[in-house]
């Protein structure tokens, strides 16, 4: 193991003075020259890093404390066995570890099961329940309560409750303002005034400015590019958008989607957007990162729906599936639910809850007798959170003299699919919310109109360390996938508005196929092609080129990493997936590490642990 009082002539354990360099900016980065020790090695280009097969995903590591004992319910029956009574504790999230018991004297029945698409598409392996049922969850306290509204009732303050005033203008104004001073919102595109972030930041409506595809026909994954209008952002308390910075997007569950779910728990139209008094009994909800503390609020039922319940991106839990069971009028309904809930069923529910992605609406439709009231119901689903999204520009360099040099900054934003139970694809809460408002621009603009769309953000991460480790000098060299790649945009475009010969950036790109789903081609500033390298993870022409991916290249470019990490203020960025590329990348430093350094593999991976430490090593993925 490497010790920090280990001195090592050729690593730098801590990080240097920066030194700054005469700025000169018409000096554009060049390939630097490999003979003299001070300067950095070219970025190489080896024959195959232009036709690669796609990068596998490889399953996460277990922790080296942890032992499986059973991937399915199968395995949970051999462990247990057949006579007798064994005792095994399982757990796999949501409120289902406990202890699984088999006795003998048990007895079982064969219930029939629900007939529908929503429930076979659960892939739920059910066969004979026993007739007594042990371990089951109590119901699950109700601490929310949705009252109507009468004439005598007390109106919260506007500072919590959504408040509607008739305005004289056409357009609406969704600039954050005094708490005292009311305002008109159209909670159809903007949240009400209570879904806030942590102060001091307010949900600002940001109009779309532009929108564009940025991957072609055939791409595996669709991206967009946004360019949004912050030019009446207010000022707070001196925070500003940074390179390499995050915008935080309120997104809003799809509206189809709410309308199901009113309509599977028989809630009236005419009272889905009435007014209602909603009473919380502590906790931060329905706010984003409010105090922990009783509310009391004036809303709708679609609001909270549509702004507050995130109602398909998390798997069920058993107190969840506890309260259906409750409302359940069928008694086979009620008994399979019960059943998920219970030690007998625990095998079955792990399966359950780490197969294939369910959602709310698809559980109401597999059980259909099943109809909680939305405040009960409201009580166990999780908070509408905030998506966070990189900014891919220089924010500071993004006058536009056409608009009356309106204020833009830019995102990239990669649509996330999964498998929908109806036998469409799903798309993230987020992700699916953009792609929605691009098409809607898209079509605006080709029949001639100039669209009004909107897109609720705050300014988010403006210290999360891309934007903290960002600096102007030292060599940089940026490793990015996919998406993971947008906000090394900005970083080149400050970097060569600033550059001078001293400071030098590199950029290793991968993607699937640069013909189909290459970000921003082209869009990286002059010379281009001297800062960044693209390597294909697609399969290869008749066999040539082989296997090799953006961690490939790492190795490839030892002489480059090396140099970079070990010069004045040189830093090595990594922006992506986590698995697969993430992980892949991390295992190519660190053999860069042993074959430049000399050094051991616990060694070379203390090497960058200390990197990382200086800020010298920053990786962002996800």
């Amino acid at each position: 193991m490497l010790r920090r009082s280990i001195l090592l002539p050729t690593i730098m354990m801590s990080r240097p003075m920066a030194i700054r360099t005469a700025t000169t900016s018409h000096c554009i980065p060049e390939e630097p020259n490999p003979s003299p020790r001070s300067v950095a090695p070219s970025l190489t280009y080896s024959s195959s890093s232009s036709d690669e097969p796609e990068e596998p995903q490889l399953p996460r590591k277990r922790r080296a404390s942890t032992r499986l004992i059973s991937q399915n319910a199968a395995d949970v029956q051999r462990l247990i066995g057949e006579p007798g009574t064994n005792l095994i504790e399982k757990c796999c999230g949501g409120g289902c570890c406990m202890a699984v018991t088999k006795n003998d004297k048990l007895t079982f029945e064969r219930v029939p099961l629900p007939d529908n698409d929503a429930y076979r598409a659960l892939q739920l392996n059910v066969g004979l329940i026993p007739t007594t049922l042990s371990s089951i969850p109590e119901l699950p306290a109700k601490t929310i309560s949705l009252l109507s509204i009468k004439n005598d009732t007390p109106v919260p303050s506007s500072t919590d409750s959504v408040v509607s005033v008739t305005s004289n203008s056409d357009s609406i104004d969704f600039t954050p303002h005094p708490a005292t001073e009311a305002h008109e919102i159209d909670t159809k595109i903007h949240p009400p005034n209570f879904v806030q972030p942590h102060p001091p930041y307010n949900v600002y409506s940001a109009r779309i400015f532009s929108a564009r595809e940025l991957t072609k026909p055939g791409a595996e994954k669709r991206t967009y590019h946004f360019d949004l209008d912050v030019t009446d952002y207010p000022e707070e308390l001196g925070v500003d958008f940074k390179v390499g910075g995050a915008i935080g997007v309120s997104a809003p569950n799809e509206a189809s989607t709410v309308d199901s779910l009113l309509d599977l728990l028989l809630i009236p139209r005419f009272q889905r957007d009435r007014k209602v008094l909603l009473k919380t009994e502590s906790g931060r909800w329905p706010t984003v990162w409010g105090d922990e503390q009783p509310r009391e609020l004036i809303t709708t039922r679609r609001d909270l729906l549509t702004w507050c319940s995130d109602i398909q991106s998390y798997p069920p839990t058993k107190p969840l599936l506890r309260l259906l069971a409750e409302y359940a009028t069928n008694p086979d309904e009620k008994k399979v639910l019960l059943y998920l809930c219970s030690a007998e069923g625990q095998g079955v529910f792990c399966d359950f809850r780490t197969g294939p992605h369910v959602t709310i609406n698809q559980l109401l439709t597999a059980f259909p007798s099943s109809k909680p009231p939305l405040d009960h119901l409201l009580s166990q689903l999780q908070q509408l959170m905030p998506r966070f999204y990189s900014l891919s520009n220089d924010p500071h360099e993004s006058c536009v003299p056409a608009a009356g040099c309106s204020r833009l900054i830019e995102i990239a934003v990669t649509v996330h699919e999964s498998p929908n139970w109806t036998g469409s694809a799903r798309t993230g809460v987020g992700s699916g919310f953009f792609e929605r408002q691009a098409q809607a621009f898209i079509a605006a603009e080709a029949r001639g109109e100039t669209p009004d769309l909107r897109v609720p953000m705050f300014k988010g991460l403006m210290a999360n360390p891309l934007a903290r480790e960002f600096v102007s000098d030292g060599p940089m060299l940026l490793i990015g996938a996919g998406v993971g790649v947008a906000p090394f945009r900005g970083f080149v475009q400050r970097r060569l508005k600033n550059a001078n010969c001293a400071n030098k950036v590199w950029v290793l790109q991968g993607v699937r196929d640069s013909l189909l789903d290459e970000l921003y081609s082209g869009e990286w500033g002059v010379h281009e092609s001297e800062v960044k390298k693209v390597v294909q993870s697609r399969g290869g022409k008749g066999g040539e080129g082989g296997k090799k991916y953006v961690q490939d290249e790492v190795r490839a470019q030892a002489d480059l990493v090396w140099w970079i990490v070990n010069s004045l203020d040189g830093r090595v960025f990594v922006c992506g997936s986590s698995q697969g590329m993430g992980e892949g990348v991390e295992s190519a430093l660190v053999e860069v590490a042993m074959k430049k350094g000399n050094l051991s593999k616990d060694e070379a991976t203390e090497f960058w642990a200390l990197k990382k430490e200086a800020g010298q090593y920053i990786a962002e993925t996800w």
